[in-house]
């Protein structure tokens, strides 16, 4: 139930205000933010009520303390996360559309699901790859961290807005970047994004499939998608023949143990859920295998390396994913 009111905190700004303005009435925060004020105190109430702010009786006011505006209100934290409330909220809006595909087998493809979904995506897997891509990804790969300095081509398969793109073209300005994604909308934001950032001349984006994009490059990347995809081993096939003989194909993927007792925990628990409602409905609208978000590095090892890759290996992970790297 709190999971909408967290959207809507999100978008009427009541976080970052909270978080600027110190401890406010419900009339204050209500004032500031051009709310009505029993909206903004029920709303309060919930929040306080999950720890999500801190109510102070004596006055009767609501703060956010250092933990919860690093989660709530800064958008550079690493841990900020309304970005997944708002794919929680976009599951629930494409509910009855996955009741039906239970009881038919159908898929729903990506630029199906509810719009919010592809925000609060761009938005959750963002500060995380903010954080952790060019400080410790790519410094993990054997060799990859130099050449993108030198200056090599670099496709990002699978780009949707584009986060994972720009974040490396404004690492490593010698290097030139092409995000593909077969969603064309995402592709319009992604463009959008790069002008934003001031790196329209630098970065590309086009409309291609991952088992189609063209080209020829030393370093290809994949985040958090070869497990959506209807054709995974065609992806793989496709991207060693993108590769050149020295290149490196980096695929980051939902950290999971290979079988189903390894994954009953906390973590397990989110990313089975977001399979149920997105990740396998995506693969099965194109008649594809259904990983799922928790395939686990077995199955993906045994996809990269039917699609001509010789050398696989973990080479870095977080509580949340783990970084693979595949070689010719």
């Amino acid at each position: 139930m709190s999971a909408s009111l967290v959207v809507i905190g999100d978008k009427l700004g009541l976080y970052k205000t909270l978080s600027v303005g110190g401890a406010m009435t419900p009339s204050e925060l209500a004032g500031a933010t051009g709310t009505h004020e029993r909206y903004v105190r029920e709303w309060l109430n919930n929040q306080a009520a999950g720890g999500y702010v801190t109510y102070n009786p004596k006055d009767r006011t609501f703060c956010l303390t250092p933990e919860q505006a690093a989660l709530l209100a800064d958008e550079t934290s690493a841990y900020f996360m309304p970005g997944a409330f708002e794919i929680i909220a976009s599951t629930a809006r494409d509910e009855p559309r996955i009741e039906q595909r239970f009881r038919t087998g159908g898929g729903l493809a990506w630029g199906e699901h509810d719009p919010g979904l592809f925000s609060g995506t761009e938005r959750f897997f963002g500060p995380n790859y903010a954080a952790h891509l060019v400080s410790n990804w790519i410094p993990s790969l054997d060799g990859v961290e130099k050449r993108l300095g030198e200056g090599i081509d670099v496709a990002d398969v699978g780009c949707g807005h584009g986060v994972s793109t720009i974040l490396m073209a404004q690492a490593y300005p010698n290097s030139r970047f092409t995000g593909y994604d077969y969603h064309e909308p995402s592709i319009r934001v992604a463009r959008a994004r790069a002008r934003s950032a001031g790196m329209e001349s630098r970065v590309r984006f086009e409309v291609a499939k991952a088992e189609e994009y063209p080209g020829t490059y030393d370093f290809v990347t994949s985040f958090d998608c070869l497990h959506d995809m209807s054709d995974p081993l065609g992806a793989a096939r496709h991207t060693r023949e993108s590769l050149k003989d020295d290149g490196t194909w980096m695929i980051v993927e939902p950290r999971a143990g290979d079988n189903v007792a390894e994954n009953l925990n906390p973590v397990g628990r989110v990313y089975y859920a977001a399979s149920t409602m997105i990740c396998v409905p995506c693969s099965l609208a194109g008649k594809g295998p259904a990983l799922g978000a928790q395939a686990g590095e077995s199955r993906i090892r045994d996809v990269v390396t039917r699609g001509g890759f010789q050398s696989f290996r973990r080479a870095a992970e977080t509580p949340f994913n783990m970084v693979l790297e595949a070689r010719p």
